[in-house]
Formats: structure tokens, sequence, C-alpha cells
């Protein structure tokens, strides 16, 4: 009995040894290390941001950009002035996935109706058009050849012979609102100087 209570004392140690070599061992050789997980990317100045977005002005749809109608999302550098500031504003902080909406009064999209940029020219101005018509819209070059910039018909007198032409921007005077789907967001790609990317 004495024995069988030393061999039980000696087995119960063994064990235990035994035991702890191996839970010592274990952890050791596999220990998890957690990876660190990166928070999404945000939109920000300098990342390329991928939407898709619908345009209403005054309830009704005056552009839509979606996959839904076969279109490209729109991709631009943030921060780089392609899309009016205030809608840049409202993007600032978003990850992919994100769907907002953003109102935009005249001040903060593309201002008033400028009654300046409103001017009557002689309808022979428009000689190689068979018919001009209110909302037509031309491309018109300065008198110096230099610039370009659209026009927009915006009053026909046949009567006394000439055309209101607008250079107003299309949306001038209007509150823009937008429904916004972030697609993506991503760094800008490095650029090495000496032509080395």
């Amino acid at each position: 009995m004495v024995g069988d209570a030393a061999t039980d004392s000696l087995e119960s140690h063994s064990l235990e040894s035994h035991l702890h070599e191996t839970h010592s061992h274990e952890t050791h050789s596999h220990e998890l290390v957690r990876a660190p997980v990166s928070a999404p990317a945000r939109v920000g100045v300098g990342k390329y941001v991928t939407l898709n977005y619908t345009l209403r002005t005054n309830g009704a749809i005056r552009h839509i950009r979606s996959k839904v109608w076969g279109d490209e999302p729109l991709e631009y550098l943030h921060g780089s002035g392609r899309l009016l500031p205030a809608l840049e504003r409202a993007l600032e902080g978003k990850v992919a996935g994100e769907r907002f909406s953003a109102t935009l009064p005249p001040e903060d999209a593309y201002g008033e109706r400028d009654k300046a940029l409103q001017q009557r020219v002689p309808a022979e101005q428009f000689g190689g058009v068979d018919q001009v018509e209110a909302g037509m819209c031309f491309l018109a070059h300065s008198e110096d050849g230099r610039r370009a910039e659209n026009v927009m018909i915006t009053e026909v007198n046949e009567e006394n012979g000439f055309v209101v032409v607008d250079t107003n921007h299309p949306l001038a005077g209007m509150t823009l609102e937008y429904d916004v789907t972030v697609v993506a967001v991503r760094d800008a790609p490095a650029t090495g100087g000496c032509g080395k990317a």
C-alpha cells in the first residue's frame, strides 16, 4: 500500500510534469498573433474616390450615374477641385458602401443666375442652323478666339431678328439634390521623381 501510494504519487508527479511541459511547449509553438485590423479608408484629400449618384433639381432627375443604367462610376481625386467644394465637404470622412444625401443651395453650387451673362446677338450669327429654338446649346468662341464656352439660347425673337444667349451654367440658380453611394476609396498611387513610379 505504501508502494502503491508512492507509485501513485510518482505517476501523478510524472503526469503533472509531462502536462506542464506539454502545455509550456504548446504555448510557445502555437501562440496566436492577431494581425492589426486596419480601419476602412475614408474619403479625404489625396484619396481616389469612386461613386455613383443621382442629381435632382426641383424634385426632377437631371442626371444619374449608376451601375443600374450601365454607367461607369465617377472616379476623382478628392481635393483636386473636380467636384463642387460643398459636395466634396459632404463626402469628407465617408467610407466605401456609405450612402447619403446632400442638398446644395445655389450659393454652394453654381451660384445665382447672372443677367449680365445674358446678351442679345443678331440671329444671322446662327446662319448655319435650320431652326434656332430656346433651349438649344452651342459652343461659342470669344472675339479673340482664345476661349470657348457653352451658351444656351433662352429666347428667339424672329420679328426683331435677335436671339438671347446665356452663358450662365445650366444649373445656376438651382438647388441641387444629390443621392450618393460611395463605391470605393483608395490611396493615390505613389509617384517617384525622375519618371520612377
